[in-house]
This record gives C-alpha cells, sequence and structure tokens, in this order.
C-alpha cells in the first residue's frame, strides 16, 4: 500500500473533514433526496437530480478521504532537525527578482494549501528545495519564465 506523508494537524483536518461528511452531510443528502422523492414524478424532478449528484460527490469524497487517511504516514516536523530542506521544515525564501520574503512549510500532497503557506511536496518549488540549505538559490520553472529563489532560513518544528 502507497504511503502518504503527512503532517499531524493535516491528518486531524482531514479526519475532521471525513467525521463531517459521515455525520452531517450523507444524512442531509438522504433526507433531501426522501423529501424530493415525495414530490412526485423524478424524471422532471431537478431537486432530486441535484440532491442525487450532491450524494454523488459526498460518497465519492467520502471513500477518498478513507483512502488517504487510512495510507496515511504521519511525520511530526518537531522531531526534525538539520540545516537542509526537508519534508515539515518552514522554509523562508527570498524572491530574487522582486525582493519579497514568503514563507512555507513543506507538507503533503492531500494537506497543501498554498494560501496558508502550506506547500505541497511534490510540488516544483519543493522539488527544488529539498537537500539544499540556507544561503542556497534554487531555479524553478514558472509560466512567466524560471524564478530564482535564495533560501533564507529552515525550521522545524
Amino acid at each position: 500500500m502507497l504511503k502518504f506523508p503527512m503532517t499531524g494537524p493535516g491528518l486531524h483536518r482531514l479526519e475532521n473533514e471525513l467525521r463531517q461528511l459521515r455525520s452531517e452531510e450523507r444524512p442531509a443528502v438522504i433526507r433531501a433526496i426522501a423529501e424530493a422523492r415525495s414530490h412526485g414524478d423524478l424524471s422532471e424532478n431537478a431537486e432530486y437530480h441535484a440532491a442525487r449528484e450532491r450524494q454523488s460527490f459526498i460518497e465519492g469524497r467520502i471513500a477518498e478521504l478513507e483512502e488517504i487517511v487510512a495510507s496515511a504516514e504521519v511525520i511530526d516536523p518537531a522531531s526534525l532537525s538539520g540545516d537542509t530542506v526537508k519534508f515539515g521544515a518552514v522554509v523562508e525564501l527570498l524572491d530574487e527578482e522582486t525582493e519579497k520574503q514568503a514563507s512555507y512549510q513543506i507538507v503533503g500532497v492531500h494537506e497543501a494549501d498554498i494560501k496558508l503557506g502550506r506547500l505541497s511536496i511534490s510540488s516544483p518549488l519543493a522539488k527544488a528545495l529539498i537537500g539544499k540549505k540556507p544561503g542556497d538559490s534554487v531555479s524553478v520553472p514558472a509560466p512567466g519564465g524560471d524564478r530564482t529563489y535564495e533560501i533564507l532560513s529552515v525550521k522545524f518544528g
């Protein structure tokens, strides 16, 4: 079975989403289907078709989350150390073109959220950063041309 590296908080978020889908969303859509059925002819019942579509989405997401949670390999960044970038590291970067600084934590594919500073381990930027140290520069292909970043710091925990 393929294991997915993940932080503890990332796994917790996915488990909460799974619990909410099972305990709230699934029963609500079942009630909506039952109510729509009571309105008669199902072939022209838009509420029924919308509820069935929602049910299909919910069941698919539940199956997906069950697989991810079952195969998650939790890695605690606080237990890691060193000065090279690896999974769980919080990396402070300087965009050499714009002089803007940004901070990202390297996390698992299923918990990545760039708006929250969580960068997927499989992203081009994370792949370029892995194994590098503060002071190193990395070049990453981007739609507008290559971007170059300097690693300012690497922290764990």
